[in-house]
């Protein structure tokens, strides 16, 4: 691909953006090293339950019995997805399930650090 010159700044400065701390790419919700410590920890599970009425998926770390009991969670296998701590957890079911778009995009999330709960808007 050819770029011109005077382009050429501007076309790195682009593809160089900060991305989102929660993404969903290839079925996959990727969570960045910070977010995920403290989320999860150092555990390798972490407790899952979507609200198709509010489009809403909410996490937690596998040690809240309190999550797991009130929303009815299921366990997902939290992964480790390079060197630096990032992890990612397998959505294909819930998307295949709820129809939800499985196109590669960065996604709004909010973290009640108080009660340790990761929720994302799908």
């Amino acid at each position: 691909m050819f770029i011109p010159p005077d382009r050429l700044k501007y076309h790195f400065a682009r593809s160089g953006a900060a991305q989102s701390a929660i993404r969903l790419r290839a079925s996959h919700l990727l969570i960045d090293t910070v977010m995920a410590q403290r989320v999860f920890g150092d555990t390798a599970n972490a407790y899952l339950v979507y609200y198709p009425e509010r489009h809403v998926l909410m996490l937690a770390s596998v040690e809240d019995e309190l999550f797991k009991s009130l929303h009815k969670a299921s366990q997902h296998l939290l992964k480790d997805r390079n060197r630096q701590g990032d992890k990612s957890i397998a959505l294909h079911e819930t998307l295949i399930d709820h129809q939800i778009p499985a196109a590669d995009r960065d996604l709004e999330y909010e973290f009640a650090a108080e009660l340790g709960v990761l929720t994302v808007f799908l």
